[in-house]
């Protein structure tokens, strides 16, 4: 018999403060990998959680804003390796505290997801 997985409440959390730029905008979702989660809109991977940290997609437009406020991109091993994901900068531990601020932050990544999948190329 499976078990079922406990949720994570770090991404319940960031789901919470993401609520009321989901009720503007539309459904966010988690969806497990990894080890960790992506949190998704519109079917389109739009920030990763993994370790308690959260880290939002940018693009060349948002992408200073991000390393104004100290992002960091986010990294992982691989094949013995570092990987380095720089469309991921880490989120302003602000958001972590605000509704208000994570709205403002999560919607520039949204964006930035839209307009990357929108890129001809």
């Amino acid at each position: 018999m499976a078990t079922a997985r406990r949720p994570d409440p770090f991404v319940d959390h960031l789901l919470e403060l993401m609520g009321p730029l989901a009720a503007r905008i539309g459904p966010i979702t988690a969806r497990r990998m990894f080890g960790g989660h992506g949190l998704y809109y519109d079917g389109l991977m739009f920030a990763l959680v993994s370790d308690g940290r959260c880290w939002l997609k940018t693009d060349e437009q948002t992408r200073a804003r991000f390393a104004a406020e100290g992002g960091e991109p986010f990294r992982y091993s691989s094949r013995g390796r570092e990987v380095t994901m720089r469309h991921y900068l880490s989120l302003p531990a602000v958001c972590l505290e605000s509704a208000e601020e994570m709205t403002t932050w999560a919607r520039w990544s949204v964006e930035a997801t839209l307009r990357l999948a929108n890129q001809v190329g």
